[in-house]
Order: structure tokens, then C-alpha cells, then sequence
């Protein structure tokens, strides 16, 4: 697929990042350009709501609740795309540099480009993405490569 179409795809279902819970356009090309049989690693950092917020809706769930809604789906999917979790782990401490507050870290690793793109082009993923959205207060996402 084109990098520009793809780009605009993900765009599409996702929005422009403008929010802060998804990649900016220019965070998408990062992937998109990458050479697409080199492995794609995520390092991600999640700080929970206390009360989930859906657009529209008076949530009745934790952040974690919803995170919980986002995994059921995510998990299986990344999986039967090919990738794998390496660790999935409550944060605990900075050791070096600046002192974060984290509740929950995530490293993630695909194959290849297409298995990344694979997981954020499928339907129950883009579906249950909004349960992430809500339940996140604050992320931060890191690429790493292979």
C-alpha cells in the first residue's frame, strides 16, 4: 500500500493526534517509511483515569475498567497478526533521568511493518480503540527498532 493512502486511512479511523491519543500524521509516516520487513517495536506507557471518558457519555467505569475492554480485543488481535507482548507490567519507578508517573507499561513487538499496520487496520481493533482513548489520561508510545 502507498504511504500516503495508508497514512490517510489510518488518519481516518483514528484522527489527526491532535488529542494526544493517537500518532500526528508525521508520527504515522515514521512507520510507514520504515523498511517494511524490519521488526517494529512499541514501548508504551499508560496513566489511567479514574473515571473512563467517552465522548458523549457519563462513564460509569474506572480507566482501568475500559482499558480492560480495549485488551480483550487487542490482545488476541496483535497476536493473530503476529506480534507478541514482551512484557506487560505495572510501572513502578524511574531509575535514571526525570521521574515519571506511570500505571502500566507495555512493550510490543511485530514482525514487520505489515503486522503493525495489519493490527490498527482491523475492524474489532479500530472498534475497540475507543475504550483505550477513554480510559488513558496520559500515554506515551516509543518505537524501537530491531
Amino acid at each position: 500500500m502507498n504511504t500516503d493512502v495508508a497514512k490517510n486511512a489510518l488518519i481516518s479511523w483514528y484522527g489527526d493526534g491532535s488529542d494526544g491519543a493517537v500518532p500526528r500524521p508525521e508520527q504515522w509516516a515514521r512507520i510507514l517509511e520504515r523498511a517494511p520487513d524490519e521488526g517494529v517495536n512499541l514501548i508504551n506507557f499508560f496513566k489511567f483515569r479514574e473515571t473512563a471518558s467517552y465522548a458523549g457519555e457519563d462513564a460509569r467505569i474506572s480507566g482501568k475498567e475500559a482499558f480492560d475492554k480495549y485488551a480483550v480485543v487487542s490482545i488476541p488481535t496483535m497476536e493473530r497478526v503476529g506480534g507478541k507482548f514482551l512484557l506487560v507490567a505495572p510501572f513502578e519507578a524511574s531509575l535514571i533521568g526525570v521521574d515519571e508517573d506511570w500505571d502500566l507499561v507495555a512493550i510490543g513487538a511485530y514482525p514487520n511493518q505489515q503486522a503493525f499496520l495489519d493490527l490498527y487496520q482491523d475492524k474489532a481493533y479500530r472498534e475497540a480503540f475507543q475504550h483505550r482513548t477513554a480510559a488513558c489520561a496520559a500515554q506515551k508510545v516509543l518505537i524501537a527498532g530491531t
